[in-house]
């Protein structure tokens, strides 16, 4: 009698906290268990049949011998560390940075079998930086529940006065720079506004240390704009807040550099939250179609060059005044690119295929 087994995958590293990752290997998890495929996290069980390492993973020699073992290693590759090399960090900080870059080239470069992109900014980035590899690669947008996150819902965006969203895991090591565009965002839309709507409301959802938030409140309070703009610090949310969230705002801002494949601004268009930002990353190839409005940096964005605010402004403004046509294109968007089926059943296919 013929014993019929499951296949296996073994995710690696096992994430917790906080982070695009943490939820990407949560939600691809879900997705193969749903599927009736196995799932396990340690290199050390036996009988997995692919493995897909995400990010990186300290544990080389169990690498090496799932290689060795015929096993596929797929490794999904997101950007790498650079802002520590523009900013004023520990050397703590800047060794951990530069080892996780170390990390991430050699599984890259010897123990993957395959690699998968999260985007074809990332592939251009990494095969510029570090060289084309002479293995299968493909590319693989994250993706999203369309019915968990969509435009249906109870939360409606306020008619007096408009506000704009920022969601991000972390907004600290670095990232702080894009809250200052946002900040320069909202005081120009205030200026430009104040007939039509009362204020901006600048929602901030994610981790920003204490003192972050009292110096940009006090930096609002001695402009003066604090009656013009007020600044709403969520915090960190659950998981299942953001889709109300994102519906209840007008216009969602990627204040992220360089982004890899930002899970917030897939969310968002599915949520039919039109998403203005600059066209670093991969956000020229997620915001397309009237899903939002991606202008140009205006500077170089690896020197954090300060950008071209003004044309932010002008595109976030089209937005608003055009709403209905806007959140339709950005849910349309999400249904054709983002779905989290399809990205699952990409997955399983180079896994084994």
């Amino acid at each position: 009698m013929n014993i019929v087994t499951s296949p296996k995958i073994c995710l690696v590293p096992k994430l917790s906290g906080l982070g695009g990752m943490v939820s990407f290997q949560h939600k691809l998890a879900k997705g193969f268990q749903k599927r009736g495929i196995e799932v396990c996290y340690d290199l050390n069980e036996k009988s997995y049949d692919a493995v897909l390492v995400i990010g990186g993973s300290r544990h080389l020699d169990q690498l090496w011998r799932a290689n060795r073992k015929k096993i596929p290693v797929i490794q999904r590759l997101d950007g790498m560390n650079w802002l520590h090399r523009l900013q004023r960090s520990s050397l703590r900080h800047f060794l951990r940075a530069e080892y996780g870059n170390l990390i991430l080239r050699t599984i890259r470069n010897r123990l993957a079998s395959k690699i998968v992109y999260q985007s074809n900014f990332v592939l251009d980035w990494w095969n510029s930086v570090f060289g084309i590899q002479d293995k299968p690669f493909t590319v693989i947008y994250n993706g999203v529940d369309l019915d968990e996150y969509s435009p249906n819902g109870n939360e409606e965006h306020p008619e007096d006065h408009i506000r704009l969203l920022i969601v991000e895991g972390n907004i600290m090591g670095g990232y702080e720079w894009g809250l200052d565009n946002a900040i320069q965002l909202a005081m120009m839309l205030s200026d430009q506004q104040r007939v039509a709507y009362s204020h901006i409301e600048l929602v901030i959802v994610g981790r920003v240390a204490q003192e972050l938030r009292s110096r940009y409140d006090k930096y609002i309070s001695e402009l003066r704009y604090d009656t013009r703009i007020s600044l709403k610090w969520y915090g960190v949310v659950s998981q299942d807040k953001i889709p109300g969230i994102d519906r209840s705002a007008h216009l969602f801002y990627s204040s992220d550099v360089n982004p890899a494949c930002p899970n917030s601004v897939i969310e968002a268009l599915a949520c039919g939250v039109p998403v203005v930002a600059f066209d670093t990353g991969a956000l020229p190839e997620l915001v397309s179609n009237d899903a939002g409005r991606v202008v140009a940096y205006g500077g170089d964005p690896w020197k954090l060059e300060l950008p071209d605010i003004p044309s932010l402004a002008e595109a976030a403004l089209e937005i608003l005044n055009h709403q209905g046509k806007f959140r339709k294109a950005a849910r349309m968007r999400a249904e054709k690119i983002f779905s989290l089926d399809a990205m699952v059943e990409h997955y399983l296919e180079i896994l084994l295929g």
